[in-house]
């Protein structure tokens, strides 16, 4: 199997395929590589797509320290694998927790990523609620310890933004909950407290997100309540950000909306490629209707 090592030894299973301009995978919490199938096989006919495991997901490893779980060791982590693999820069997609890295990479090393795109990322950011959001990873990070992963899974997957997939899609909601209960119970807590609990609100951060100039596309279902409005925030702050907002879709868009997805990401792919990926419009700031009354 291949591995990436991060830089406190920890090994991160990775998988590629395709040839072209790399084009790094960063999965969900409830997710792990096989979460991006739909888009390894449309995406490698023309990028060399790469995808891997976080720690705390076998194959790769799952170490024990609660202090190896964090959004910082998650950003670390997604550059050891574009190290490992002699990458100098590539388009990034992520999903949920791997929005938030995708988004933090962006800022951290914005000469390592060509584009951003970040899905479905927001739960818990709104400081309202902050602290619910906080208690409830703690509940599913004990459900995990005491029941195992397979229970967790079967509740976890029927959730208010999950069960869109299970009435689109009912063979791929399986698939989906089946890979999920596979998941290492142990990883499972120490990530949700680590990663989700610990990470810094989106709304603290809107300072260095108004300085981001990497070309970054927002995407979002119109019935994944808890990131509609941080995906609006995050449309008015960054200035390169565009935002597609996906009708009758909770959070796995990825997999809800395959080929609307997939389309929507290589439009904005070949754009940045071509060149023609702009920021804002600062003429599209009116606080007027029509622009006109704000010369009055």
């Amino acid at each position: 199997m291949p591995f990436a090592i991060a830089d406190d030894g920890v090994r991160l299973y990775y998988e590629e395929t395709g040839s072209g301009f790399p084009l790094l995978f960063i999965h969900e919490f409830a997710g792990d590589c096989r979460s991006w199938e739909p888009q390894v096989r449309y995406f490698s006919r023309r990028y060399r797509c790469i995808t891997y495991n976080a720690r705390g997901y076998p194959p790769s490893d799952v170490p024990t320290d609660p202090a190896a779980y964090s959004q910082q060791r998650a950003v670390d982590d997604a550059l050891a694998v574009l190290d490992h693999l002699g990458i100098a820069q590539a388009h990034v997609v992520g999903l949920s927790m791997g929005g938030f890295c995708a988004l933090h990479l962006g800022l951290q090393q914005p000469a390592r990523t060509r584009s951003l795109v970040v899905a479905g990322a927001g739960y818990g950011a709104q400081p309202e609620r902050r602290e619910a959001f906080r208690r409830e990873s703690e509940l599913i990070a004990r459900a995990f310890e005491t029941e195992g992963a397979a229970p967790v899974a079967a509740r976890y997957a029927v959730g208010p933004a999950r069960v869109q997939l299970q009435n689109k899609d009912p063979r791929g909601w399986a698939e989906f909950a089946r890979q999920l209960a596979e998941h290492d119970a142990r990883g499972a807590a120490l990530t949700m407290r680590g990663v989700q609990r610990e990470r810094p609100s989106l709304y603290d951060l809107t300072a260095q997100l108004r300085q981001l100039q990497v070309p970054t596309l927002l995407v979002v279902g119109d019935e994944d309540e808890g990131c509609l409005e941080p995906a609006l925030m995050l449309k008015r702050t960054i200035p390169t950000a565009a935002l597609a907002v996906l009708p009758r879709t909770g959070h796995t868009c990825n997999l809800e909306e395959p080929a609307l997805f997939n389309q929507l990401i290589a439009d904005f792919l070949a754009t940045v490629d071509a060149g023609r990926w702009a920021p804002r419009d600062p003429r599209s700031l009116a606080r007027s209707t029509t622009g006109m009354a704000d010369d009055a």
